[in-house]
C-alpha cells in the first residue's frame, strides 16, 4: 500500500489523552494509555487482533509544556503508528486474497521505498505545489500582497482537498473504510460517556467527533493561510520578491511548524466545545466528517469495541467514564 493511499487512512485518525483510534482495512486500531491494538475481521468471520505497548516521547521526556513542538511530535508518532498498523492490516488482507509477495525481501523493500517517495512527492505537488503555482498565475505581481496571495492559495488548496474527498468517497472500498471510521467514533463516544461498552449503546452516538483527523487537516489548511502570510511578510524584508521556487521551499520547510500550531488550535477548540463560539468554529471540520464517516453496521462497531477492549486489556474499568482532554491528533 503506497503512502498516497495511506494518507487517506490518516484522515480517519483521532487520538486523545486517553483514547483514540484509526480505521484500517476491514478493521479499527485503538490507542490507549501505554498501548494500542488493532482488530480485523477475516473473511470467515473470525476476529483477530494485535496489541503493542507504547510510550510517547512526550511522556518519556516530559515535553507537555513545549507548545507547538509537542504537536509535531504527536503528529509524527500518530502517523508512524498508523502506517505500521496499516502495513499489518494490508499484509493480512493480501494473505487472505492469496496475493503473491516478492520473495526477495530486499527488492520488495526497495520497491516500497520508491513508491513511498513518489507518493510523498505527488502529495506535495498536489496539495502544496499546485495551489502556489495557480496563485502565482492569478497574482503575478504578488510582492506586496502576501495575505491576498495566501488567501487565494489556501482557497485553491481547500477546493482540491474537497474534490479529492468527494471523488474517493465514491469508491466501494473507501465507503467501507469510512464506515469503520464511523464505528471508531461511536465507540470512543460510548467509552467517554461511561455507559457500558456495547453495540447497542455505541449506536446511539454520532459519527462526528471534534478531534478527528479530518478536522485537524481542515484546521491545518486554515492555519497555513495565516502562518504563510507571516512567513512571506518576513521573507520580503530580506528579499525583493518571492518566486514560486522560493515560496515552495519555505512553505515546505515550515510544514512541521504549521502542523504544531494546528495541533494547538485543535486541542484548544476540542476542549472548549461547551462554549458556543468555539463550538461553531469547529463546525467546518465536523461538516467534512459527513464525507469521511458513514453509519457503520453492527459488525463494524463490534470490531471497534473489540479493538478498544484489546488495547486496554484488564484495565478498561479503570478509565471508563472519566473526563477527557484532547492531547494529541492524527
Amino acid at each position: 500500500m503506497n503512502l498516497f493511499v495511506k494518507s487517506l487512512y490518516m484522515l480517519c485518525m483521532k487520538t486523545s489523552i486517553l483514547v483514540g483510534g484509526q480505521a484500517v482495512i476491514e478493521g479499527v486500531m485503538m490507542r490507549v494509555p501505554g498501548a494500542y491494538a488493532t482488530a480485523l475481521r477475516l473473511k470467515n468471520g473470525k476476529i483477530i487482533s494485535r496489541r503493542s505497548n507504547f510510550t510517547s516521547i512526550i511522556e518519556k521526556y516530559n515535553m507537555n509544556k513545549y507548545f507547538i513542538i509537542r504537536g509535531f511530535v504527536h503528529l509524527y508518532e500518530s502517523m508512524k503508528m498508523g502506517y505500521q498498523t496499516l502495513d499489518w492490516s494490508a499484509d493480512v488482507f493480501e494473505t487472505e486474497n492469496n496475493k503473491a509477495k516478492t520473495k526477495n525481501v530486499l527488492i520488495n523493500t526497495l520497491l516500497e521505498k520508491i513508491v513511498s517517495i513518489f507518493s510523498i512527492l505527488l502529495s506535495i505537488g498536489i496539495f502544496l505545489g499546485l495551489p502556489l503555482y495557480f496563485s502565482s498565475l492569478l497574482i503575478p505581481n504578488n510582492t506586496n500582497s502576501p495575505f491576498y496571495f495566501n488567501i487565494i492559495s489556501g482557497t485553491i488548496r481547500i477546493t482540491i482537498f474537497l474534490l479529492y474527498l468527494i471523488l474517493i468517497s465514491q469508491l466501494n472500498d473507501i465507503k467501507r473504510l469510512f464506515q469503520y471510521h464511523g464505528a471508531e467514533h461511536k465507540t470512543v463516544y460510548n467509552f467517554e460517556s461511561g455507559k457500558e461498552l456495547n453495540i447497542l449503546n455505541a449506536k446511539q452516538f454520532s459519527t462526528l467527533h471534534p478531534r478527528c483527523g479530518t478536522s485537524f487537516i481542515f484546521i491545518i489548511m486554515i492555519v497555513t493561510i495565516f502562518s504563510y502570510t507571516i512567513l512571506d511578510s518576513i521573507a520580503l524584508l530580506f528579499l525583493d520578491s518571492l518566486t514560486f521556487t522560493i515560496r515552495l521551499s519555505m512553505h515546505l520547510l515550515c510544514l512541521p511548524l504549521v502542523a504544531g500550531i494546528g495541533y494547538e488550535v485543535l486541542k484548544f477548540l476540542s476542549n472548549k466545545q461547551h462554549v458556543t463560539l468555539f463550538k461553531y468554529l469547529s463546525k467546518p471540520g465536523l461538516l467534512l466528517q459527513n464525507i469521511t464517516t458513514k453509519e457503520p453496521d453492527d459488525g463494524q462497531i463490534e470490531i471497534a469495541i473489540y479493538a478498544l477492549k484489546s488495547a486496554f486489556g484488564e484495565r478498561i474499568d479503570e478509565f471508563s467514564g472519566k473526563e477527557f482532554t484532547a492531547d494529541s491528533i492524527g
